[in-house]
């Protein structure tokens, strides 16, 4: 056992086969060069192998159906942050159950633990480098866990990769599925693809077409501008009168202008 993984290193894989050690039970199990999953065949723990060696195989349940995960998306497509016909012009075309694997790194470091997760599939999507692992929710992948149709992404990363940047000092390290529901959906001709968390109800989406603010901006330093003016007129003039009704004006054409942009936008 290496001080720095903790695991029961399988010779760098030399040779057709190697031994390691369950991260379960300890019992030894043979793995053949070039698996990255075993089964233990006393426990039934399925173990993830790498170059740094056995390693915990965590999985999480899903907690989200698909209507639920249909209701997220809609909320999303309907939101703030979007175009603004997304939620009437967006078509979803498949929506599916995906386990998304990540590393945890359990560290000790100065004294406190602290739990990193890198993901172990490349992705654009933002927010999947700061995902979140609910210790409670964590089940030890082994023969009892049902996966039904939902797809085991593999990993394309290996942990061993991660480990030289890492803090402190290791305490435990884990293959962790994460439930994904994977949505693929039409806008305007185009396709695109958004994950939901399963858990957490999260969303992950990269490109994606955001509501401008360009014309919020361009209406603001607008009124800026005249009302700086009307203020320059009143006061020259004196006169209250001289000034309150050019910015009545001004203040009515900026409602109708923000109303005709939430329209369009």
């Amino acid at each position: 056992m290496g001080p720095e993984y903790g695991y029961g290193r399988p010779e760098a894989f030399e040779g057709v086969m190697a031994e390691i050690r369950c991260s379960k039970c300890g019992a030894p199990v043979t793995a053949e060069a070039g698996d990255r999953f075993v089964t233990c065949g006393y426990c039934g723990a399925r173990l993830y192998v790498d170059r740094s060696g056995a390693g915990f195989f965590y999985i999480m349940p899903f907690l989200i159906a698909r209507d639920g995960a249909e209701g997220i998306f809609r909320r999303w497509a309907s939101g703030p942050e979007v175009a603004r016909d997304m939620g009437a012009r967006s078509r979803v075309t498949g929506l599916r159950r995906v386990y998304f694997p990540v590393y945890m790194f359990k560290r000790d470091v100065e004294g406190s633990e602290k739990v990193l997760i890198e993901p172990a599939r490349a992705t654009a999507l933002p927010g999947m480098h700061a995902l979140k692992v609910p210790a409670g929710d964590l089940k030890t992948y082994d023969r009892s866990f049902e996966t039904g149709d939902a797809e085991l992404l593999a990993p394309e990363l290996d942990m061993i990769a991660c480990l030289p940047g890492l803090p402190g000092t290791a305490k435990e390290q884990a293959l962790v599925y994460l439930p994904m529901w994977k949505v693929e959906y039409e806008y305007r001709e185009k396709m695109y693809e958004a994950f939901i968390d399963g858990s957490s109800g999260q969303l992950f989406a990269s490109a994606y077409r955001r509501r401008s603010q360009v014309p919020y901006v361009g209406i603001a330093l607008v009124l800026f501008v005249v009302f700086a003016a009307e203020g320059m007129v009143g006061y020259f003039t004196d006169t209250i009168c001289c000034c309150l009704a050019p910015v009545a004006v001004t203040a009515g054409l900026a409602v109708l202008a923000v109303d005709y942009l939430l329209r369009r936008l």
